[in-house]
């Protein structure tokens, strides 16, 4: 009788992971995207900088694809305050440069979006900086 039930817990098992397979790969969580300066002086040609890692190796996430950025002041309850932001060129691994529009001192939100070669879906972050007069 107990080997009975234990069996058809087993099957049941089986069959809820057949139904719902569970992904070997790398998920979104598992990529960090760190401000390199989370207090930024007050610019219409601000530098902001984030270096990405790899948390499971520590290694640095070069070859992303940066699909979507934006910047604006929700964490100053303004979400509607944008400002523009674009990519420049990076000189070291793993560390992405963008040239922004900062000129009003308070809380930024920085949104970032990317696609890593290999990963099934896409690695989206909101990242909190301050501008400083």
């Amino acid at each position: 009788m107990n080997r009975t039930l234990s069996s058809g817990r087993a099957v049941l098992l089986l069959g809820l992971l057949a139904m719902n397979p569970v992904s070997a790969g790398a998920a979104a969580q598992d990529y960090e995207f760190t401000l390199l300066k989370s207090d930024i002086r007050q610019s219409r040609n601000a530098m902001v900088e984030l270096r990405m890692t790899d948390r499971r190796s520590g290694a640095p996430v070069s070859d992303a694809i940066i699909f979507n950025t934006a910047l604006d002041m929700a964490p100053d309850g303004m979400p509607d305050m944008g400002a523009a932001i674009e990519p420049v060129g990076s000189s070291e691994p793993g560390v992405y440069h963008f040239k922004a529009d900062l000129s009003m001192a308070g809380g930024w939100r920085l949104r970032i979006g990317v696609m890593i070669q290999g990963e099934p879906e896409p690695v989206e972050r909101d990242l909190i900086l301050k501008v400083s007069p």
